[in-house]
């Protein structure tokens, strides 16, 4: 009888961690998902400001769509010249993972 106790308690542990290790690698995945939404609609952005691809759309517009297209949803985005600044949010499990990104030619040329 106190065998049968002793397993269930331990059973219950690692179903606990097991859900608990679940959680935090969808986190991490989800925050990966963004950072490379943020770099890619950073990229499309500066890109279609520069001319380097030719667009009908706004850059931002195209911003969004790439982030979209990524999963993510693009919530700033600005231009300084060349240079293009982008954030987007994408959501797991009710949290949100922000991420920012900046594309553009090298500083100084």
């Amino acid at each position: 009888m106190a065998g049968s106790a002793l397993a269930a308690g331990l059973l219950s542990i690692a179903a606990a961690l097991s859900l608990g290790l679940a959680a935090v690698g969808g986190a991490a995945v989800t925050a990966q998902r963004a950072a490379g939404a943020a770099d890619a609609a950073a990229l499309a952005a500066a890109d279609a400001a520069s001319g380097a691809i030719v667009t009908g759309d706004d850059p931002c517009t195209l911003a969004a769509r790439v982030a979209a297209a990524s999963g993510a949803t693009l919530t700033a985005c600005a231009l300084d010249g060349f240079v293009a600044t982008v954030q987007v949010n994408a959501a797991y499990a009710g949290l949100a993972a922000v991420s920012r990104a900046r594309a553009g030619p090298p500083e100084g040329s």
